[in-house]
């Protein structure tokens, strides 16, 4: 077998290793720290508020500002949203970089999630290791970038900080090593009746 396969394998070994570990800490209502499309991210079980406070606890982060959640398949948008406007899974479809919208009128998650309006930012992730997460949890994810509020946010591994690392109670290996410099999602706010105002 050659080197690169074998690097291959071993990558593959390693995501699932990791997927593996996520689920149980997400399900025993831990925290992750892992890498997601954009950033790298806090996560936790979007459904169990205690989780949730967590996260705002580590990230240091009033409980007013709203976090946001992965999902895995805009077919899912009407298990956590009352009303979802059509043009959604267009924006969705069209989106050419990572995507977050805030829709109103969101439920099926943790109350301390939401903003005003009952308003909760989701994203799809085009991205293997998130994707194939969220498909395997079966509920929505939080991902908040890997951060105290008000610092930087990290654009690799290696610029998060430890308080940030030592918070959590898994750290996913993968991607620990890549240095591209990653970027937050573009954020569209969605209203009911379709109208959508650019946030970033």
């Amino acid at each position: 077998m050659s080197s690169s396969k074998e690097q291959i394998q071993k990558s593959r070994k390693q995501m699932d290793a990791d997927i593996t570990q996520c689920l149980k800490v997400l399900s025993d209502g831990g925290l992750i720290l892992y890498p997601t499309d954009t950033v790298w991210g806090i996560g936790c079980d979007a459904t169990n508020a205690e989780a949730v406070k967590r996260v705002y606890q580590l990230k240091q982060r009033d409980d007013s500002k709203a976090l946001i959640v992965l999902i895995d398949s805009a077919e899912h948008l009407d298990h956590y949203v009352v009303d979802v406007p059509m043009i959604a899974r267009e924006l969705v479809d069209v989106a050419v970089k990572p995507l977050t919208i805030i829709y109103e009128g969101a439920y099926n998650v943790a109350s301390n999630l939401l903003g005003d309006e009952d308003s909760l930012g989701i994203r799809i992730p085009n991205d293997e290791f998130c994707h194939r997460l969220c498909e395997r949890f079966g509920k929505p994810i939080v991902s908040t970038s890997a951060n105290v509020s008000g610092k930087p946010t990290a654009k690799s591994f290696a610029e998060i900080s430890p308080e940030i690392v030592k918070g959590v109670d898994h750290v996913v290996e993968w991607r620990r090593d890549d240095k591209t410099p990653h970027q937050p999602s573009n954020i569209i706010l969605l209203g009911r009746d379709g109208t959508f105002k650019i946030i970033r």
